[in-house]
């Protein structure tokens, strides 16, 4: 029963952590009012304690309960897939300074530089490559043949 709890916390850490990455891309634009950069910032919070859940959740099914450690540590598609999401993590590094730095401004609008953008744009995209890889993974591709 636990693994199935825990499989249920990493997917719904899974769910939201797409949920406010989607609602962050949609917020997001070149000019922004101050009351914009500060719902911006609580979306990017949420954002990465999502992370944090799927993360943590991640690691327990690798290393305490479900399928043996062997399964996910020998397979070279979990470690594009592990790679994968802490590439998204470190990348959203600097949209998450750059909204901490900026979400008690009190100018009218800020710019927010493209780059911002850039990186939350590309974060989706890579973040749509993930499912591809569990599912693999899920399937067994890239385990050693016995």
């Amino acid at each position: 029963m636990e693994e199935i709890v825990v499989r249920y916390i990493h997917f719904i850490g899974i769910l939201f952590l797409a949920s406010t990455l989607a609602i962050e891309n949609v917020l997001l634009s070149k000019s922004m009012s101050s009351q914009s950069i500060k719902r911006l910032a609580v979306v990017d919070g949420l954002y990465g304690v999502s992370a944090l859940v799927t993360l943590g959740a991640g690691l327990t099914l690798w290393f305490a309960v479900g399928k043996p450690s062997e399964f996910y540590t020998k397979n070279p598609i979990f470690h594009a897939k592990v790679g994968l999401f802490l590439l998204i993590a470190l990348l959203s590094i600097i949209p998450t300074v750059f909204l901490l730095k900026h979400r008690k401004t009190t100018a009218a609008n800020l710019s927010v530089p493209q780059r911002i953008i850039v990186i939350k744009r590309l974060e989706m995209l890579l973040l749509l490559v993930l499912p591809l890889l569990a599912a693999l993974m899920a399937r067994g591709y890239g385990l050693p043949s016995s």
